[in-house]
């Protein structure tokens, strides 16, 4: 086995199994910039390692899988360019994620929410503890959007009136919620016995042929592979620049409700 450790991301492999945990429990497991660096790295090397067969990503403390991108990391997010280099580093990221050759499995236990849902989304299987909670609240907390490709990764496993439903209501859904509306690939009943699916999910698919699982993927992404470049940015702009997400960004950092002006 081997382990390596930055403050706030784990990492280690073994029997073929990469896991990646984030590593802030004390904030939601909330991604900063670093963190979403450091996953982008990490997929780099799990798809360059050829002991790898099969990737895991978790998160620390059992109360959040990821929380979203940490809030005070939007303060420096002005500018329609501010605001598309934002997207675009994510894009990279969960871009990269989603694009790993070989099978990602989502650990998911307490809060999935934004920035952590997207990244839940782009892995090839989710399975969560029935206490999970997954949803994007952005319309009632920070007032920014999601991008398109974001949005087509999320109507692609629920459809697109369940993303209205998500986002317009700014709810969370239960784990079964999540596994009725096709979010979720299945729900273990505590924490320990979704360790346990995970390891043994992990150690079945590790065990099969590596390249029927990668062109069962690289065949699927063909499938959705067409959308134009910048398509959204006008959208992403809008909302990244508008008076309302600096509203929402500091109402939510001063704890306090949002004065929404729809400007």
């Amino acid at each position: 086995m081997t382990v390596s450790e930055t403050d706030e991301i784990l990492h280690s492999v073994e029997g073929g199994v990469a896991r990646i945990v984030f590593n802030r429990a004390q904030a939601r497991n909330a991604l900063t910039f670093a963190m979403y660096e450091r996953l982008c790295a990490l997929c780099e090397s799990c798809e360059a390692d050829p002991e790898v067969r099969v990737v895991v990503i978790a998160g620390a403390g059992g109360k959040a899988f990821a929380a979203g991108t940490d809030i005070a990391a939007f303060r420096d997010v002005r500018t329609a360019e501010d605001a598309l280099a934002y997207e675009a580093r994510i894009e990279r990221v969960v871009g990269r994620l989603e694009g790993l050759s070989k099978p990602t499995i989502a650990m998911i236990a307490g809060a999935c929410t934004g920035g952590g849902a997207a990244i839940a989304a782009a892995c090839d299987l989710r399975v969560a503890e029935a206490g999970a909670k997954i949803g994007f609240p952005i319309a009632r907390t920070l007032g920014n959007c999601l991008s398109v490709k974001n949005l087509a990764r999320l109507a692609s496993l629920v459809g697109a009136q369940t993303v209205k439903e998500m986002i317009f209501t700014a709810r969370l859904l239960s784990a079964e919620e999540a596994l009725a509306k096709g979010f979720l690939t299945e729900v273990a009943p505590d924490a320990a016995a979704l360790e346990a699916r995970v390891a043994a999910l992990a150690e079945t698919i590790a065990g099969h042929a590596p390249l029927t699982l990668s062109a069962t993927k690289r065949g699927l992404a063909m499938l959705s592979a067409d959308m134009p470049s910048g398509a959204g940015d006008d959208l992403v702009v809008a909302c990244y620049t508008s008076a309302d997400f600096r509203e929402g960004m500091e109402a939510f950092l001063a704890k306090r409700p949002p004065r929404w002006q729809g400007r």
